[in-house]
């Protein structure tokens, strides 16, 4: 059985497709419970390693072996400016960056994804003792990856991270784990070092079995995201560009990638210059990106924020009105959760930085609907086998709506016996429901292949899954 989101434009046919539109799923903000944790430099007591997050690039997971969540999260431990500036001093100030600053990696966990401990872990000596929960010193975007199907338990949590000592001292390096907390000595890249000042996101992918890392170098003046990718988690290629956006005002600043539903998703930081006019300067939003394979990549929903900035300026604004950096997203009780460090002010500016979630419903990226809401909406397929008789859609139907289904063939003629007067129409829904026809079993089809035609009023259409599988001539 195969689940295809719609959000998917490979499995659209967009020439017949008509008033339905394509909208993105904002996450809902845990209100309840944000922020989870904050900066503590000017906290009572005080942890005066936590001076500055600033973007945070937190990386979040659940450890099924430790039965607890994990968040490794990057920040200053010394950063001049920010401890002289006095919380009230700030909004009339300019935040000016020294090279003096220092960046590490700290860490933090959660027995229930809302509570969250900073523990003192014992490592790194901070102002003459080591309690404290510093991972690890000079660590710059580090990600940490629980790899479930590595076979030596040395391994199984590996680390990436820039080794940052200096602006002229800095290279690429991994490290293993056998429990999240012990790294072995770093191992430096044998070859290459990009500028990868940012997020240095890694995953195993499940398509070729090869390790990824998300990072970024530059060109012509802006940023870029770029992958490099690996057998051994040692030895990595050079670094190839893969997405950028569109000139200074819409620049990717970071995106770690996850896979879902046989593709990627990208959860794009997107940084504003440009223009120091417009609202939005210097301040970071969070979209959705997708990609059928990992060297080209596509907007969902130009324009509009996956994870929304929060209301209000600086100082006054609510904890994430100016900077998004997201994980991605934990699934908790059929629902994917995704944590991100919020920041209330300018990138380059004071902003105080905490960590925050929200969540949609699974599957729930995106959606169909009508683009007039008085007219019926119709959405059209491309082209898919049928090998069995399971087949359902994810939607929201709401009181006064339905979803009628006919089957087409590539000609665009209805298949007898799977035409819209046969079929079982669709009411009142909010989750998978079953596409069935009166007379007719999905295996009558045979080997042909077919089109999915959707008829549709007051629904939200996600996704379709069932024994089918696309004929990807378009991919």
């Amino acid at each position: 059985m195969k689940k295809y989101l719609f959000l998917d434009r490979g499995i659209i046919d967009g020439h017949w497709t008509s008033n339905a539109i394509l909208k993105l799923n904002q996450i809902t903000k845990d209100v309840e419970n944000n922020p989870m944790f904050r900066e503590d430099y000017f906290s009572n007591p005080s942890r005066p390693w936590e001076v500055r997050y600033d973007n945070g690039y937190p990386n979040v997971f659940y450890d099924k072996e430790y039965e607890i969540f994990r968040c490794y999260y990057t920040l200053f431990t010394y950063d001049i400016e920010s401890q002289n500036t006095a919380l009230e001093e700030r909004t009339n100030k300019q935040y000016i960056p020294t090279s003096s600053r220092i960046t590490s990696v700290c860490y933090a966990e959660s027995k229930d994804g809302v509570n969250w401990v900073k523990p003192n872990l014992g490592l790194v000596e901070f102002d003459g003792n080591k309690d404290n929960n510093i991972l690890m010193r000079y660590g710059h975007g580090t990600s940490v990856l629980y790899d479930e199907d590595e076979v030596d338990p040395n391994k199984r949590y590996k680390l990436m991270t820039k080794i940052e000592y200096s602006h002229d001292n800095h290279f690429m390096a991994v490290a293993f784990s056998s429990d999240g907390i012990h790294f072995s000595d770093y191992i430096e890249w044998p070859k290459y070092n990009p500028q990868a000042d940012t997020y240095n996101f890694v995953f195993r992918d499940k398509k070729t079995n090869k390790f990824i890392m998300i990072t970024r170098v530059w060109k012509n003046g802006v940023r870029i995201v770029a992958k490099c990718e690996s057998n051994d988690f040692i030895n990595w290629s050079e670094p190839e560009e893969i997405l950028r956006g569109n000139g200074f005002e819409d620049q990717i600043y970071s995106m770690p990638v996850f896979q879902y539903a046989g593709i990627y998703l990208g959860l794009a930081s997107v940084y504003h210059e440009g223009d120091r006019t417009l609202p939005d300067f210097d301040l970071v939003d969070l979209k959705l990106k997708f990609a059928t394979d990992l060297n080209n990549w596509d907007s969902i929903c130009p324009g509009e924020c996956f994870i929304p900035r929060g209301e209000g300026i600086y100082p006054d604004g609510e904890f994430d009105c100016g900077c998004i950096y997201a994980s991605i997203p934990v699934e908790i009780d059929d629902k994917l959760y995704f944590y991100y460090m919020g920041g209330n002010g300018q990138h380059t500016n004071f902003r105080e930085t905490s960590f925050g979630r929200g969540f949609i419903e699974k599957d729930k990226f995106a959606y169909y609907t009508q683009r007039d809401d008085e007219l019926e909406g119709e959405l059209h397929t491309g082209l898919f086998s049928i090998y069995g008789n399971d087949l359902s859609i994810l939607a929201d139907i709401e009181e006064d709506g339905y979803i009628l289904i006919e089957l087409e063939d590539k000609y665009g003629n209805a298949v007898q016996g799977f035409t819209f007067e046969d079929c079982i129409p669709l009411r009142k829904a909010d989750g998978f429901k079953k596409i069935s026809f009166k007379d007719k079993n999905l295996l009558e089809i045979g080997n042909k292949s077919v089109k999915f035609k959707f008829k549709f009023q007051n629904s939200k259409l996600y996704a379709l899954k069932g024994d089918i599988d696309s004929c990807r001539r378009k991919y």
